[in-house]
């Protein structure tokens, strides 16, 4: 399937790894499939200088091809891949379920992050609080404050006094034994 727009051609590949990566070391397979995956692209999207850092793989497709480890990559994928003038960005053409939710949850996360920070400002713009505002809050939280350190103060002298309690019921108490020798003297 192929689609152009003005500079930009959009090709799906179904790209098989299994004969290259098979030969390979086993702790060097991962890598040497996102090699061949850019090796494939570079060559069927027809980058002149053949130089592999032109390509440019999705963090998705990365995943999916790492999923398993060094030793075990995938050994099939289907690619959508998009070249703009000299770079070729390539993503997985039909994501597994377990990506899918992970990129719409980063996509959401990004958006909340975008509104968050738009509502920041319009809010730093608009409203402004009066010098009045500013000093009944500085003293209702410096009264917050006071109390807390009242109820530490509080809750520490509990713990010391129990402590000092259990410290003392050990020493003020004589072990039975010498209590009868005394008496017999």
């Amino acid at each position: 399937m192929e689609k152009q727009e003005s500079n930009k051609i959009e090709r799906e590949y179904i790209i098989n790894i299994r004969r290259k990566v098979g030969g390979v070391a086993i702790y060097k397979r991962a890598p040497k499939a996102i090699r061949t995956v850019k090796e494939f692209l570079v060559r069927h999207m027809k980058i002149r200088d053949r130089d592999l850092r032109k390509v440019k793989l999705d963090r998705y497709l990365n995943e999916y091809l790492w999923a398993r480890g060094i030793r075990n990559p995938q050994t099939r994928l289907k690619v959508r891949a998009v070249k703009e003038g000299d770079i070729v960005r390539a993503e997985l053409a039909e994501l597994p379920n377990e990506l899918k939710f992970k990129k719409q949850r980063e996509e959401k996360r990004e958006q909340k992050g975008a509104e968050a920070g738009k509502k920041k400002k319009a809010e730093k713009k608009t409203e402004e609080k009066p010098q009045e505002e500013k000093k009944e809050e500085a003293v209702k939280e410096e009264k917050e404050k006071k109390s807390a350190i009242v109820e530490a103060g509080k809750m520490m002298e509990k713990a010391a006094g129990k402590r000092a309690k259990h410290e003392t019921k050990g020493k003020t108490m004589e072990p039975k034994h010498e209590h009868r020798m005394a008496l017999q003297k």
